[in-house]
């Protein structure tokens, strides 16, 4: 049943080979390669031009604001003149909303305007939300798999360590003690040095397999080093409790080890997770603002709010540059992480390919690198069981002093053989070559799926942003004056019963010419119409 295990794969989404597919372009615009090599100073280019996209869209939409701006600034200033008479025209015909006539469309239209691009900015906040949701979930996935690998790396050093440690002890003590009982016997003696020759072949073994400093070297790192016995003690736990190796004061853990990138890579995605809820508050609050603005005809308030959404606008186009470049790059390493990994000086140094090769494919038809030497400590462990074996039947009715000496060697030979099969489980390339695929989904596809939805958000943010800052300007339009606020005010205080529309109506009589009171009017004997009294003397 183990044979027909299938072997968890990679392959790489449909949204990886897209944007791995995008042409590549440096400083002077020449296409390049998109084979993802980070030092390189040719595609940095390639990045730094791809982010440059952002900083022309921002000034596009800067040179769209601005004449817009313009528009609003010069041009209505030229035409209040001339259209004085047709205001008042349509303030006549109004039903005392103010909303009639030319004017009165065009104010509607472009509130309405001001009204759907706060909606899309609405509608990108939400998409941001669940862009950010999606990447934090690739990054905690891919830091649980490096910690999970970093738990069998250090199981694997803790595992040689202890039987190093016993076989070491094993020499310096009981076998020690036990040649110098069987000084006067030479095949007893002989057994007992045969079995101090196998002990040190077994350690010298043990310690060629360094796997801590070979394949751990991959982004899995290491977390110890062995070389001879500078070992970090380390007490297993389960994976789910997040272990990491704390170092020693004196030794420092190699940058490369899986704790220290999961570490550094939750510290830099919390920082990132909370700039990104930071600016979507950011939006979210303007947007909810500027309708209320809007609602009000809060003229302060959407000043405040156009202060606001020009540092959203930069923000946006800003981090979409850095999203752009981030995806382009991301989709690059997807595409085949293992010819990267396979060519890294950083995480081939020190190590074999085929130990690598081993780890990253796990196919079947390899052999594990360490095979040739787990089968010659096995062999060697399985002779030393049989001299004790011996020396057991045959010794101790002559050496009964030396009884206490081989039980402990033969306890010893019981744990370490026990910690030598725990050893081979862990070296098969099954759990790190499973810990390798599951960090890689939750980069390439969580990862990549919350950066593409973070790009969507940034591109609609800064549209919507670019639309606000064009027709908030036409909506302050539509809000009344101080001078009209005073006037209205006046009006209604002295008359409180008197319709909306008679007040306009005595206004704009006011505006035309108050007509004279009837006692100012010549001639002493005028009479009013339809009267029956005599005229006055």
């Amino acid at each position: 049943m183990a044979a027909m295990t299938t072997v968890p794969s990679y392959t790489p989404s449909l949204w990886v080979r897209m944007c791995h597919a995008l042409p590549r372009l440096d400083l002077t615009m020449q296409m390049k390669d998109n084979i993802f090599v980070p030092d390189s100073w040719e595609y940095q280019q390639t990045l730094l031009v791809l982010s440059s996209l952002s900083a022309i869209a921002l000034v596009i939409s800067l040179l769209v604001v601005l004449s817009f701006l313009i528009h609003y600034c010069c041009c209505h200033r030229g035409d209040r003149s001339e259209g004085s008479e047709e205001e008042e025209e349509d303030e006549d015909g109004s039903t005392g909303h103010g909303y009639s006539g030319k004017k009165g469309r065009g104010i509607c239209c472009v509130t309405w305007v001001a009204v759907a691009a706060v909606t899309l900015c609405c509608v990108a906040i939400g998409v941001g939300f669940y862009g950010n949701s999606e990447a934090n979930d690739g990054m905690y996935q891919l830091t649980s798999s490096l910690l999970t690998a970093n738990y069998t790396l250090a199981s694997i050093d803790l595992l040689i360590s202890d039987t190093i440690a016993g076989l070491q002890l094993s020499v310096s003590g009981p076998l020690t003690s036990m040649e110098e009982l069987f000084t006067g016997s030479k095949p007893f003696l002989v057994s007992t040095r045969n079995c101090r020759r196998l002990s040190d072949n077994v350690v010298n073994l043990l310690s060629s397999i360094s796997l801590a400093r070979s394949s751990a070297d991959f982004s899995l790192g290491n977390d110890s080093s062995i070389s001879g016995a500078s070992i970090i003690p380390l007490t297993p736990v389960p994976p789910s409790v997040a272990p990491t190796v704390v170092p020693t004061s004196g030794l420092m853990p190699n940058p490369f080890s899986p704790g220290w990138a999961a570490n550094t890579l939750m510290v830099n995605e919390d920082y990132r997770w909370l700039s990104y809820v930071l600016l979507l508050l950011l939006d979210l609050i303007v947007c909810l603002f500027i309708l209320l603005g809007l609602a009000k005809q809060a003229r302060w308030l959407l000043i405040l709010m156009t202060v606001l959404a020009w540092l959203a606008l930069f923000l946006s186009w800003g981090s979409l540059g850095l999203e752009t470049a981030t995806v382009v790059a991301l989709s690059d390493f997807c595409s085949d992480p293992n010819t990267f990994v396979l060519n890294s000086t950083h995480f081939n140094t020190g190590t074999s390919s085929d130990v690598l090769d081993y780890y990253l494919t796990c196919s079947r038809r390899m052999n594990s690198p360490f095979q040739q030497l787990l089968t010659q400590s096995q062999r060697a462990l399985s002779n030393i069981h049989t001299h004790l074996s011996s020396l057991e039947r045959n010794a101790l009715t002559q050496f009964p002093k030396a009884e206490k000496s081989l039980r402990e060697v033969q306890q010893i030979l019981n744990s370490t053989e026990g910690n030598f099969h725990q050893l081979v489980a862990l070296l098969n390339c099954r759990g790190l070559n499973k810990d390798y695929i599951d960090s890689l989904k939750g980069l390439c596809y969580d990862g990549m799926e919350g950066l593409l939805y973070l790009s969507l958000y940034s591109f609609l943010s800064a549209l919507a942003f670019t639309a606000i800052l064009c027709s908030l300007p036409g909506a302050w339009r539509s809000f009344p004056s101080e001078s009209e606020e005073y006037e209205d005010s006046d009006s209604e205080s002295e008359d409180p019963f008197t319709s909306h529309q008679a007040r306009r109506q005595t206004a704009s009589g006011s505006q035309r010419g108050a007509m004279a009171p009837f006692y100012n009017y010549p001639g002493a004997g005028w009479t009013p119409p339809f009267s029956s009294a005599p005229p006055l003397p």
